[in-house]
């Protein structure tokens, strides 16, 4: 069975930092690129990070150089560190893994084939 589970969110203070991490089972991450996602309430989702089998990197405009995408195959795990986080990355975060090259489009959920449940990040004062 193929599951992605997402774990680390929680409620921190504006300027803290979380590592969320994303763990599968059922399959093995190297062969996939992995996205992270959010959704705030009343709002679409929207692409937040990705990365690639060979390691290339995406991030939204909004997060660069405070968000860091990595993995881990030999722990089956791709993290999202957050640091210096503002109110406005209150949302819940999903990963999900792409069996296709996504070319440039890597923000595009449609391109995804598996997803986790989410994991709410919540900063607030």
């Amino acid at each position: 069975q193929v599951q992605l589970v997402e774990s680390g969110g929680g409620l921190v203070q504006p300027g803290g930092s979380l590592r969320l991490s994303c763990a599968a089972s059922g399959f093995t991450l190297d062969r996939y690129a992995i996205g992270w996602f959010r959704q705030a309430p009343g709002q679409e989702r929207e692409g937040v990070s990705s990365i690639t089998v060979s390691y290339l990197t995406y991030y939204k405009d909004s997060v660069k150089g405070r968000f860091t995408i990595s993995r881990d195959n030999a722990k089956n795990t791709v993290y999202l560190q957050m640091n210096s986080l503002k109110p406005e990355d209150t949302a819940v975060y999903y990963c999900a893994a792409a069996t296709h090259s996504y070319g440039g489009s890597w923000y595009l959920p449609s391109l995804y084939d598996y997803w986790g449940q989410g994991t709410q990040v919540t900063v607030s004062s």
